[in-house]
């Protein structure tokens, strides 16, 4: 049955959920159904006066504390974009009410022992209700999930299968993470200390894949030389997120990167001595201690925001020495600027372009090309294969 929106925005009155407002006001004045929720009507009005939003762009009080409120806010639309986070502390209700509501759910989450637990009560109630429920729809892990999976299709194309080795090497990562991508990571160190059970799925590369386990993986937690890029490598902060998407990719598509994948992140620190000084210190580094960095719910200036890029490569090893690369770029900084378009469009892609069977996805296994060709098209992102 058509609902009477497209997309709903739940947590519009946020700082990454305003940014998802002011994208789709700009870049879709016409042609799409959105609304905008969150606990507060007059905050939601001052937000949608502030991006300069239509002024008949509906408002919906919604609130993670009242799961009836969700349940009818997931009745009125086709897909509902959260941006509420943590998600562990304020998700689940929405996750069962898409989930039984058969409405489409995307968020930011970076919490994989959360998705664990949602995998394994929901994902059979959204294959009945066709709900299509995609973790992980910012730069964690959208840049690195299709990464891989373009880096594939050209290893296929090219050598006649699948890389059994793939690295990915963050070179340039100009603007960091986000405040709730912060507090999502305390959150999570909290419930790992009250529960030894999270410490297994964390430190688990196949915690989202049940019932599949592959070959041993690195574990990218020290600094290294690496040959392959002839520089030092030091510990990327996304990694404990987005290998376990990428593996759950391979596993939802059958395994296509083959049973035998190895997947690691890291970081290019630099070459010689300095390379190795960099590399030492950024693994020493604790991001999340003291108080620096945006809080949930702020952020950076636009002007930051536009200023900000990153540059990744993917490399994919063959056992006779032969590779294939392939190159992801974005044009904002990764936190915001970028993952703000980027959940935009994967909901436009399931909205618009596919109609995959329910069940709680990645968006590499069910969007794949659809997503990324509208990524490089309207949200500022490039993949080039060489």
């Amino acid at each position: 049955m058509a609902r009477e929106f497209d997309i709903i925005i739940y947590g519009a009155t946020g700082f990454t959920g305003r940014l998802v407002a002011e994208y789709l006001s700009e870049t879709y004045p016409s042609g799409i159904k959105w609304a905008m929720a969150g606990r507060s009507l007059s905050k939601l009005q001052e937000v949608r006066d502030l991006i300069g939003a239509p002024a008949d762009v509906t408002l919906i009080a919604a609130n993670s504390d009242d799961p009836a409120s969700l349940k009818a806010m997931c009745e009125r639309a086709t897909a509902v974009i959260t941006t509420v986070g943590p998600y562990q502390l304020y998700g689940s209700d929405l996750v069962a009410a898409c989930a039984e509501t058969g409405t489409a759910y995307l968020d930011l989450c970076g919490e994989p022992a959360w998705m664990r637990h949602m995998i394994d009560a929901h994902h059979e109630t959204a294959k009945r209700s066709g709900a299509r429920i995609v973790f992980s729809c910012g730069f964690d892990s959208i840049p690195f999930d299709l990464g891989v999976l373009t880096l594939q299709q050209c290893a296929i194309a090219k050598h006649g299968g699948p890389a059994p080795r793939v690295k990915c090497r963050v070179r340039v990562m100009k603007g960091g993470f986000s405040g709730g991508t912060a507090a999502s990571l305390k959150a999570t160190l909290a419930a790992a200390a009250r529960d030894p059970r999270i410490v297994a799925l964390l430190t688990n590369p196949f915690a989202l894949t049940p019932g599949f386990s592959g070959p041993h993986q690195p574990t990218g937690l020290l600094p290294e030389y690496d040959k392959s890029v002839g520089a030092w490598v030091a510990p990327f902060i996304m990694a404990p997120i987005n290998t376990k998407n990428v593996h759950r990719t391979n596993f939802l598509l059958g395994e296509k990167y083959g049973a035998n994948f190895v997947y690691d992140e890291m970081m290019v620190a630099g070459l010689g001595d300095l390379g190795k000084a960099a590399a030492e210190a950024i693994a020493k580094v604790n991001p999340l201690a003291g108080d620096k960095g945006p809080k949930p719910g702020e952020g950076p200036s636009k002007e930051e925001r536009d200023s900000g890029h990153y540059d990744i490569l993917f490399i994919g090893e063959f056992p006779d020495d032969s590779r294939v690369e392939c190159v992801v770029t974005g044009d904002k900084d990764p936190g915001y600027g970028s993952t703000s378009k980027m959940i935009a469009e994967a909901a436009l892609c399931l909205v618009q372009d596919v109609h995959g069977e329910g069940g709680i996805w990645t968006p590499g296994a069910l969007m794949g090309d659809a997503l990324r060709e509208r990524l490089t098209a309207k949200a500022g992102l490039t993949f080039r294969c060489g």
